[in-house]
């Protein structure tokens, strides 16, 4: 029996990254994934396919409704060709994954393949094509999550699908019906949106991104109305049925009225649930909560001592980049290091074009616990740079302590929000003031000018471009 100082189960961006710091630390390490390829949800049905189907979908929106007013003239009809789209996403796909192959090869981490169940808290069961047991001083519990669905919705992942089957459809739908309108519904809303399909989203909740600050919602439910998105907020789906290849969704709007959508598809992004199928955590002394989440304490230790769980299995944000901090945090735990993590300062994205980012407090959390706050606010259109590529809507807001000035949080829509959103990230972590921000130089032209601009805005009213 092979023994190890660390055993990770999933590899997901937080196993494979605790694994790689677990070896970086000089620790023993073998990772054990349930499918063919590494990289979990993230890698192969999440984050890097729907990134790479939104950009072809955004090359061929630029070209054919853009690409005139540049000055380039394309002769004929320009077509979508959705089988080529989907093999250059499974490419992009390929070659990611191949590399998590590579960098557990460069590491000395030992992979296994199959489904990682515990025998007891030192022992770890794995059914692949032929069962093997490890034994491993300290576990990782890394198993992520999978899509959630509505109780009376049968999801037959043909008409009826997920973000996973939405990813390789075979067709373009004729109308695409949303349920959620969340970061999942949303991004592949505007992947087929673009591509030509009528798209209708339809939220419980009275606004879209409905945990992100309201000015965002707000912003981003303009953008998309223009894109000619139906948004329907407040709604209640109460039942989702198919009749041969029309879906039909039944809800109750804020009046109480029952609402009819038809449509070929329906795709049922509600979130996400965490995964611990097959775990077996209870012989290891494991606990779940109610809501399928392993219980942890604040150094991510489960109630058995030498047991960890991190990412969309543990409570908090369903962020790949948030698991990779928890994976870098219990790596450098077990090796006696006192690591840190600010759970404030882990950004949130939406890839939708234009991009939405956020870090820090929402105007409505600030107000919930009385703090007292300043804000400053610059639209993108004042940019000479969005100007220049067309890319006018948004803008940028910074929420500062009115006393102190300190940045608390910032929120943006527009272009490149989701590279701009880390200026705010290493501003929060190092408790710059608005000032400060508003005080160091900002090439121009540039998108990052926007977050100088709501800078001066936020310090003394003092924006320059408006």
């Amino acid at each position: 029996m092979n023994s190890y100082d660390v055993a990770i189960i999933g590899s997901g961006p937080g196993g494979y990254v605790a694994a790689i710091r677990c070896a970086q630390l000089g620790l023993k390490t073998a990772i054990i994934e349930k499918y063919s390829t590494l990289g979990g949800t993230c890698l192969n049905v999440g984050c890097i396919p729907s990134k790479a189907l939104l950009d072809s979908s955004h090359h061929y929106e630029d070209a054919v409704k853009h690409f005139e007013e540049h000055g380039i003239d394309i002769p004929g009809e320009i077509k979508v060709n959705l089988k080529q789209m989907i093999a250059r996403k499974q490419a992009v796909v390929d070659t990611t994954t191949g590399g998590i192959d590579f960098l557990m090869k460069k590491n000395n981490i030992d992979v296994y393949q199959g489904l990682g169940s515990f025998k007891d808290a030192t022992h770890i069961t794995i059914s692949g094509e032929k069962e093997t047991e490890i034994e491993a001083k300290n576990t990782i519990i890394a198993t992520g999550s999978k899509p959630s669905s509505l109780p009376f919705i049968n999801i037959d992942k043909e008409r009826i699908i997920t973000s996973t089957e939405a990813l390789k459809l075979k067709e373009i739908p004729k109308h695409m019906i949303v349920i959620g309108g969340g970061v999942i519904g949303l991004e592949l809303g505007q992947v087929y949106k673009r591509l030509g399909a009528e798209v209708s989203v339809i939220e419980y909740m009275d606004r879209i991104i409905p945990t992100m600050d309201s000015g965002l919602s707000k912003e981003l439910n303009k953008v998309l109305k223009k894109q000619k998105f139906k948004i329907n907020t407040s709604h209640k789906v109460k039942s989702v049925e198919r009749k041969g290849d029309e879906i039909i969704v039944k809800a109750d709007n804020k009046k109480g009225e029952e609402v009819e959508f038809k449509g070929d598809y329906c795709l049922v992004s509600v979130g996400r649930r965490p995964y611990t199928d097959g775990l077996n955590a209870e012989a290891a002394g494991v606990k779940l909560n109610d809501k399928g989440q392993v219980e942890v304490n604040d150094h991510l230790q489960t109630a058995t001592k030498n047991i960890y769980a991190i990412g969309d299995v543990i409570k908090g944000a369903m962020l790949a980049h948030k698991a990779e901090e928890e994976g870098v945090f219990v790596a450098e735990t077990i090796a006696g290091q006192k690591p840190h993590i600010d759970y404030n300062l882990i950004p949130g994205v939406v890839y939708t074009w234009p991009e939405v980012a956020a870090v820090g407090q929402t105007e409505e959390q600030l107000k919930e616990a009385g703090v007292e706050y300043k804000v400053g606010q610059f639209p993108m259109r004042a940019l000479g740079r969005s100007r220049a590529s067309m890319d006018l809507d948004g803008f940028v807001k910074i929420l500062a302590d009115k006393s102190t000035d300190e940045i608390l949080g910032f929120h943006m829509v527009g272009a490149r929000a989701a590279d701009l959103v880390a200026e705010a990230v290493v501003a929060m972590e190092y408790r710059a003031s608005a000032e400060d921000i508003s005080r160091m130089s900002h090439a121009h032209p540039t998108f990052a000018e926007a977050v100088k601009e709501a800078a001066l805005a936020a310090t003394d009213n003092r924006a320059l471009h408006v």
